[in-house]
């Protein structure tokens, strides 16, 4: 299999620079990021995924640093080093601090530990939880 290779805006189709024109103009950027260049390989993925993410990371009843945080505990759990750092980014232009993250490495940590806790033991719902 080939290895894929970033797409660039001068080499990108009409539809893949339309993809970019939005994200750049959202986002106030200059370029569009890696991730979004690697995906250019697939118009198709490109266009869903940013429609995906344009959609759930706006503004809503949970405030764009708490997705943020979201978005970096997920991404520690599930060992995505690019998504960790791009969203820490994103977090610290959104307000978090310092300790903020360190207190969310923590309970991510402290949430995988006792997940599998519980997956080990195979510990039954309490009936009160339940409710």
């Amino acid at each position: 299999m080939p290895k894929p290779k970033a797409i660039n805006y001068e080499q990108a189709s009409d539809a893949v620079k339309a993809v970019f024109d939005d994200i750049k103009s959202s986002r106030n950027l200059e370029d569009v990021n890696n991730f979004w260049k690697y995906l250019a390989n697939d118009e198709k993925t490109l266009r869903r995924t940013w429609e995906s993410v344009r959609e759930v990371m706006a503004p809503g009843a949970i405030d764009p640093l708490v997705k943020e945080l979201i978005y970096i505990a997920v991404s520690i759990t599930n060992n995505c080093s690019y998504c960790i750092a791009s969203h820490s980014a994103a977090a610290a232009k959104a307000g978090m601090t310092e300790e903020q993250f360190n207190e969310l490495v923590a309970v991510v940590g402290m949430a995988n530990e006792t997940n599998r806790l519980v997956n080990g033991y195979r510990i039954p719902i309490d009936p009160a939880f339940e409710k």
